[in-house]
């Protein structure tokens, strides 16, 4: 072998190292939802830091921020109103939806979802995730869903389930 192949082997070598520190690190992504307020509604930017308000429903109340769900807050029985919550998910917290739901008798009777993704594949996901979810979930109750793997976009349906999540514990009386 020459020196020059040899060069050329160990910085192939090299760089297959750092790809694979850097995707071992990954792992499955995890989704969160946070309340949307102003400063976080509509934003596709990202940001660590959870807001520093609670959203607000359509009657005038407000929720505690919380990145993590408790299941302990979610009563089952739900207030009416219209509940905004964004998800963030993909493996650095690159993709988010922002999930507005309206609940009446403990129902969804609308949801809305705006996507804000990174890359044009993620815009497929959540485009085919969006025209899907409404006729998935319209009409379900709210105690207990859970929705699989929407038009084949499964981290925008798992980001989906956690915005769920925080809804009921926004929605409980």
């Amino acid at each position: 072998m020459t020196n020059k192949t040899m060069k050329t082997a160990a910085g192939a070598l090299a760089g297959l190292v750092v790809v694979g520190a850097l995707l071992g690190g990954c792992g499955s992504p995890k989704s969160k939802a946070v309340p949307m307020n102003d400063e976080y509604a509509g934003n596709s930017g990202e940001s660590s830091a959870a807001p520093t308000e609670g959203s607000t429903s359509s009657d005038g109340s407000s929720a505690s921020p919380s990145t993590s769900t408790d299941p302990s807050k979610d009563t089952g029985n739900y207030k009416d109103g219209t509940y905004s919550v964004k998800g963030v998910y993909g493996p650095v917290n690159e993709d988010s939806i922002d999930v507005t739901l309206t609940i009446a008798n403990g129902s969804i009777t609308d949801v809305q979802v705006v996507g804000h993704p990174l890359t044009s594949i993620s815009k497929t996901h959540q485009d085919d995730f969006i025209k899907a979810i409404p006729g998935v979930v319209d009409g379900k109750e709210l105690k207990g869903l859970k929705i699989d793997n929407v038009a084949g976009a499964s981290w925008t349906s798992d980001a989906f389930n956690s915005a769920l999540e925080l809804v009921r514990e926004q929605a409980s009386q």
